[in-house]
């Protein structure tokens, strides 16, 4: 009975660790395509109305950021749960 109370807790413990991994790796890959679509975007923007590219610039670089903080924290939190 012990033994399978302990080794449940292992087992627990363990997939925490898995799931914070892959939690880690999906934030990456999200970030990752945000920015893409973002710069995506971005550019066929600047390509319908040239004039406006200092303005469209400005904001691709703001939402890049804030995206890239977004994923920030959510890799922090997933580390987080592999670590405690």
């Amino acid at each position: 009975m012990l033994t399978t109370v302990i080794l449940q807790a292992a087992v627990g413990a363990v997939l925490g660790k898995v799931a914070g991994a892959i939690g880690a790796g999906i934030a990456a890959i999200a970030a990752a395509f945000g920015i893409g679509k973002i710069g995506s975007s971005a550019m066929e923007a600047i390509a319908r109305q040239p004039e406006s590219a200092g303005n469209i610039r400005t904001a691709m670089i703001i939402i890049g950021a804030l995206v890239e903080g977004a994923c920030l924290f959510a890799i922090i939190a997933c580390l987080m749960a592999i670590v405690l």
